[in-house]
């Protein structure tokens, strides 16, 4: 599995939430498998590249990004905010 660097990061952060094609809702994966948004990472975004670039294990190293299909309980674990899912809010209006 390829190493998610800060170029990647950085990268992501400009490309916006939604993935592209499809607009799906994405969110940041830390080492310690907590999900952070993108706005606690913008708001961090010093403490994040630090531990990214020195291998830090203190909840804002990012390892990945991925889109939130389905879990409608998924929650920022820095500002406790809920995290959009692409399929849960189908289900709960179907």
């Amino acid at each position: 599995m390829k190493k998610y660097t800060t170029k990647d990061l950085k990268t992501q952060l400009r490309a916006g939430e939604y993935a592209w094609p499809g607009g799906y809702p994405l969110f940041f994966i830390t080492s310690d498998a907590a999900a952070l948004s993108f706005e606690a990472t913008r708001a961090n975004l010093r403490s994040v590249i630090h531990s990214m670039r020195n291998g830090i294990d203190d909840g804002w190293r990012i390892v990945g990004c991925d889109v939130n299909w389905e879990d409608a309980s998924l929650f920022c674990d820095h500002t406790g905010k809920r995290i959009e899912s692409a399929y849960a809010e189908e289900e709960a209006n179907a």
